[in-house]
């Protein structure tokens, strides 16, 4: 067995004050399963993956039914396809199991399926368990998470909610515990997890490498001495491996007995209301948290440090309010919540702060009527002269932007301006023509190895994957007698061999290609286009697409971001995107089909999707209007799925994005449509 590098020789779970929050998170989630697990961001060469494989080392060992598949507890075996178990049942101890679940895993690998061999030998249909069954009382590891395919995803999602995973597949019917701690690692410059999963996460910390030169020479020491000498490496810390494991069976031991308080309970409450979080799991799990650590810190009852400990890893990741914001968490807001003062006890209950009326005054309390507060004043003055500021700034605003239009207007002059952007909604599904073969996703339809069964084919160039073993079986069935079977195993040939023919979605390439010239300038219509554009990044991002962005104003276009998972980045340079000048159409397009074929020659399975952004007009250069079509007609040339979103407004159009998207072979679709509300009432008003 590969000696694993000593969770107590990490440089940060070792510190002086305790444990670091990455150490600290791992440590109260197996002290208290039911705290949901912990994700781990951060950049690579942060030790994410070393710490979490060392923490199954220090975690107290376990006793289970023996020779049970399911690791059932034998003081309640629960669900067990190996049951039932009587009183008297064998029992050994064995140690925490640490299962990984490679981010290209099978959907048969993690349910598990048919025992292949068996069925083959014996022609009996039996169970194989998979990693979720292996994963039962232990820890579910996935490196890169955000890299999950969503089949996958939304197996992880099941079992988490539920506690058991059910298999109906292949003549197999079983039903079993499925209880883990779920850890996940990823690095945010490679994509975002999906929501749905991120919330599934009890904890979130994000990691960064130290800045300390003498902390990072205390990484590479370390590192480079486990490299020379593993086993005389981990002896070193053997003592230390000890006593945390000791110190972790404690807590266990006494988070049973650890005493939430009802002060306690409505301190974390409103903390949770402070920080706007969706639904009620973040007060849960922020309560179970606080408890945990109370039992880590040897306390029989949850103390404000606790609360305040349990927010800093429960929240952030549950208090995103606007698609691609970086999660993160206020803490002087959590201070100022939370207060200097300890939680009173059960017994001696706060006073009611209304006692008589709704000002919490009564008609003789004259002494507690209110005083106004000097700071309040203050405060309040202040208040107003950002108002007038704000005025004064909104007024500037607008003289700005008489002046964009007029320069924009007189033509020429590259007075360029940059607009925020409004509220994301809800886009329209866009989809690539025809069937690929791509990366599994949830755009496009694609015949994919991990996508829904549809039938079995013979294998072919075309058609090859996992074999369809019922397919299999019941192709060689009718010609056993023929083969002189009378009894045993099965007789096959390969003309009986199946495999599955799946259908899901793919991702897609999604390419925007965004007209930022002068006509798109004006504050409240570039706004409008950031936004859609916006929108559909975040579509992108849900799924699971590559995204790129071209740029073109003035006499050129550029690549504002290569092709990249990370749909943050995209959306960071769309803020910071100016708008002025010409309209160079020719060359947005044609960057575009330079970007589009240098990327199918990277990777030629993953099908592309141009969306083009424009009002249509092209007045950059000699015969602009002649060159834009030449250009589309490249495009269309080459088989491009291309949607143009029309930013033409206004009572009098001319309809000049309509004309682009005939010669692209393009879906014209008018901005105001791109919204999946919207065109449902399009829809409505037609019929």
């Amino acid at each position: 067995m590969t000696q694993q590098f000593p969770f107590s020789a990490v440089v940060g779970a070792d510190g002086p004050d305790g444990p670091d929050p990455m150490a600290l998170a791992l440590l109260l989630t197996t002290i208290a399963p039911d705290v949901g697990g912990v994700l781990v961001r951060g950049e690579k060469g942060t030790a994410k993956s070393t710490i979490v494989r060392a923490l199954a080392a220090v975690l107290p060992p376990i006793d289970v039914v023996a020779g049970d598949r399911f690791s059932s507890d034998p003081r309640d075996p629960g669900l067990s396809p190996d049951g039932p178990f009587g009183p008297d049942a064998p029992v050994e101890t064995r140690p925490v199991r640490l299962v990984e679940l490679p981010v290209g895993a099978t959907e048969d690998r993690v349910l598990g399926s048919l025992h292949l061999e068996r069925a083959l030998s014996e022609g009996k249909a039996e169970y194989e368990p998979g990693l979720l069954a292996r994963a039962h009382r232990g820890i579910l590891y996935v490196d890169e998470v955000n890299l999950l395919h969503d089949h996958l995803v939304d197996l992880l999602l099941d079992a988490a909610a539920m506690g058991r995973s059910t298999v109906e597949r292949d003549g197999v019917s079983v039903e079993h515990a499925a209880r883990f701690v779920l850890v996940g690692t990823m690095n945010p410059e490679e994509g975002e997890l999906r929501p749905q999963l991120l919330d599934r996460f009890g904890l979130t910390v994000e990691v960064a490498a130290p800045r300390d030169p003498a902390l990072r020479a205390e990484v590479v020491r370390r590192r480079m001495a486990y490299d020379a000498d593993p086993a005389a490496f981990a002896e070193r810390y053997a003592d230390a491996e000890a006593a945390l494991r000791g110190r972790i069976a404690d807590a266990q031991a006494l988070v049973g007995v650890v005493r939430l308080t009802d002060a306690g309970l409505l301190k974390i409450a409103e903390v949770c209301a402070a920080f706007d979080v969706d639904g009620l799991r973040a007060d849960i799990v922020t309560a179970r948290t606080a408890v945990a650590h109370a039992a880590w810190s040897g306390r029989t009852e949850v103390t404000l440090d606790d609360i305040r400990v349990a927010a800093t890893l429960a929240l952030p990741h549950r208090r995103r309010r606007k698609p691609f914001d970086a999660p993160g968490l206020d803490e002087d807001l959590l201070d100022q919540v939370l207060g200097d003062e300890e939680l009173p006890p059960d017994d001696d209950p706060e006073p009611d702060p209304q006692p008589d009326g709704p000002d919490g005054a009564g008609p003789d309390d004259a002494g507690d009527a209110p005083v106004d507060d000097p700071a309040d004043e203050t405060a309040n003055s202040t208040d107003q002269t950002d108002n007038s500021t704000d005025e004064t700034a909104n007024s500037a605003d607008q003289t700005a932007n008489s002046a964009d239009q007029t320069a924009n207007s007189a033509g020429g002059t590259d007075n360029s301006t940059v607009a925020g952007t409004g509220s994301t909604y809800r886009t329209r599904l866009l989809t690539v023509r025809g069937v690929g073969t791509g990366t599994a996703g949830r755009r496009s339809r694609a015949r994919t190895s991990n996508g829904r069964r549809i039938g079995a084919a013979v294998p072919t160039g075309d058609h090859s994957g996992a074999i369809h073993l019922t397919e299999t079986i019941r192709a060689a069935a009718p010609h056993q007698g023929a083969r002189g079977r009378t009894a045993g195993q099965l007789v096959l040939r390969a003309q009986d061999l199946r495999v599955a023919v799946r259908e899901g979605r793919e991702s897609n390439l999604v390419l925007f290609c965004v007209d930022a010239s002068g006509s798109m300038a004006a504050r409240k219509r570039m706004e409008q286009v950031k936004t859609a554009v916006l929108s559909l990044l975040l579509d992108a991002y849900q799924r699971r697409d590559k995204v790129g962005l071209v740029t073109f104003r003035g006499t050129t276009a550029e690549v504002a971001l290569p092709p990249t998972h990370s749909v943050d980045a995209a959306a960071q340079r769309l803020e910071e995107l100016p708008a002025g000048g010409r309209t160079p159409l020719a060359e947005g397009l044609l960057e575009a089909a330079h970007l589009l074929a240098v990327e199918h020659t990277r990777d030629p399975q993953r099908r592309p999707l141009l969306v083009v952004v424009t009002d249509g007009r092209a007045t950059a250069g000699a015969d602009a209007v002649a060159r834009s079509r030449m250009a589309a007609g490249v495009l269309a040339g080459a088989g491009i799925t291309a949607v143009v979103v029309d930013c033409e407004s206004g009572p009098m159009r001319m309809g000049l994005a309509a004309t682009l998207a005939e010669h692209l072979g393009a879906e014209h679709v008018p901005i105001g449509e791109v919204s999946a509300e919207a065109l449902l009432d399009v829809t409505r008003r037609a019929a």
